[in-house]
């Protein structure tokens, strides 16, 4: 019987050109495939040694580095469960997460073992290692003892790969549940779709606890045998530094616009890239012009979501059709994408409803909350994503926001991503975000934040009257007010939640 376990497939490609560099560091060091498989290896090995359960968890609150990539390699190859958690989480935070996933190793930084070592004792979890990102720490000398061959653990195609907690940005945080076959057939299709060559070389700016970084972007380049120029963190000079030597980058958008503040950022700098994704964030139609007119290059955007990977995507090839701007694309192949009303029924095109969703990417469920995961598919099998959005009648996708940022005012559904796009639209304005906070008469108010552009000096009344002129009343905000910046998480997402926190109290007593 053929072994499902993801590793494999992600191996293959190590040996083509064992000797090869597969990665490079943006400190000088330098990665062969040859040392990918035995480190992955020893670190496999040392897992075994451990002797956990079947399933078990391994927990990483690591620095992004080349061994944090390998360890949740190895993690795959020893058959156990990936738990990738966001570098900036503080030991509140951290406490649920070891609490609810209950792994059974805890992989930190040294500089935060007194909390986590205490966190896992409370949790009975026995094995904490440390990594941080100077090839230093417990993990590694332990498993520089282990033997550097490791046949990779059998898995079943349905058996869980990953666990990846969605942000918590409203109740409880959930674990999505997926599996080896969940992110093979992914990274499979966007292999073809994407049309990835042999001799690309992929620009790795990402974090690697996130869907981008960890699955999209490295399972690409591993699956492709393609070279990664590693960076620890993003830095825009050192992304245009390395674009000579690449062909593939992938970011959010807030990646792209401060690469657009770097006056190396060139058509001759970018002439040997191919492909610029973007995703995991909404992407100004200015920014795409502004990135079409500077490069030469047209951004990809795709869209996907933690439960389910990558959903939809405009298309690479020329021969595939047109990048559409402020469309995510088409479903990607085997992937079914349906837009419904409350009720369920099929929306016509170009009106805005529910976005549904089937395919062998689509999560198994969330970990341990089995009716959570029966609340979130329909009776006949497609999982609710949360997103709202609309096709055209070409069959592109655009997403208008979450169902959770509807607001409900007066009665009438107002869809912020509207108003923010007339927001966007006005002479001066770098940014917007819109939220609804609780209103005495109508429930919920729009209330609307601007990011001014450097010098440029604005008016709310006169973007009020300005916007009265375009959209209908009841979705002009009651108040507009200006800020410097947008709060974000570590994916460039708007953190809404944080916005509807300042003015909670405006409109109620």
């Amino acid at each position: 019987m053929n072994n499902a376990n993801l590793f494999c497939a992600l191996r293959a490609a190590f040996f083509a050109r064992p000797d090869a560099a597969a990665i490079e560091t943006d400190n000088g060091l330098t990665y062969s495939w040859r040392d990918l498989d035995r480190a992955t290896a020893m670190l496999a090995n040392l897992l075994g040694s451990l002797q956990l359960p079947a399933g078990s968890r391994v927990a990483a609150h690591t620095d992004k580095s080349v061994e944090a990539l390998m360890l949740y390699l190895a993690t795959l190859r020893a058959g156990l469960v990936y738990l990738p958690l966001n570098t900036a989480y503080q030991q509140a935070e951290l406490a649920y997460f070891i609490g609810d996933a209950q792994p059974g190793v805890i992989v930190c930084s040294s500089r935060n073992l007194p909390w986590v070592r205490e966190l896992a004792a409370q949790a009975g979890v026995s094995h904490v290692f440390t990594l941080d990102d100077n090839r230093c720490g417990t993990l590694l000398d332990q498993a520089a003892r282990m033997d550097d061959e490791h046949e990779p653990v059998a898995r079943d195609a349905d058996d869980l790969a990953a666990i990846l907690y969605t942000s918590g940005t409203t109740g409880r945080s959930k674990g999505a549940m997926l599996t080896h076959g969940n992110l093979l057939s992914n990274a499979l299709t966007l292999k073809d779709y994407w049309d990835w060559q042999p001799g690309d070389v992929l620009i790795h700016a990402l974090p690697i606890f996130h869907v981008h970084g960890l699955f999209v972007a490295s399972h690409g380049a591993l699956l492709n045998g393609s070279k990664m120029l590693w960076l620890s963190k993003f830095d825009p000079g050192a992304v245009v530094e390395r674009l000579p030597r690449a062909t593939v980058f992938m970011g959010v958008p807030t990646l792209y616009v401060r690469l657009l503040g770097e006056p190396g950022l060139t058509r001759k700098a970018c002439a040997s890239m191919r492909l610029f994704v973007s995703g995991s964030a909404p992407l100004l139609i200015e920014t795409f012009r502004d990135w079409q007119e500077r490069t030469g290059h047209t951004l990809l955007e795709r869209y996907g979501m933690s439960e389910t990977v990558m959903l939809a995507s405009n298309p690479c090839r020329s021969s595939d059709g047109s990048r559409i701007g402020g469309t995510v694309g088409k479903p990607l192949p085997g992937v079914k994408i349906r837009v419904v009303s409350d009720g369920g029924a099929p929306m016509p095109t170009g009106e805005v409803g529910h976005i549904e969703v089937q395919g062998p990417n689509v999560f198994k469920g969330y970990w341990r909350m089995p009716e959570k995961t029966a609340e979130e598919f329909t009776a006949d099998g497609w999982f609710k994503t949360g997103d709202v959005g609309r096709f055209d009648e070409h069959g592109h996708l655009t997403i208008v926001g979450r169902s959770k940022d509807l607001i409900i005012s007066g009665g009438y559904n107002i869809y912020p991503a509207e108003v923010e796009s007339y927001l966007n639209d006005t002479e001066g304005v770098a940014e917007s975000a819109v939220v609804g906070v609780p209103h005495a008469d109508f429930g919920e108010g729009v209330i609307a934040f601007v990011v001014p552009r450097p010098g440029v000096a604005l008016d709310e009344a006169g973007l009020l009257a300005r916007l009265k002129r375009q959209i209908a009343n009841y979705k002009v905000p009651k108040r507009i007010f200006f800020a410097d910046e947008l709060p974000r998480n570590a994916m460039g997402k708007v953190q809404k939640n944080v916005l509807r926190g300042l003015h909670e109290r405006l409109f109620v007593k």
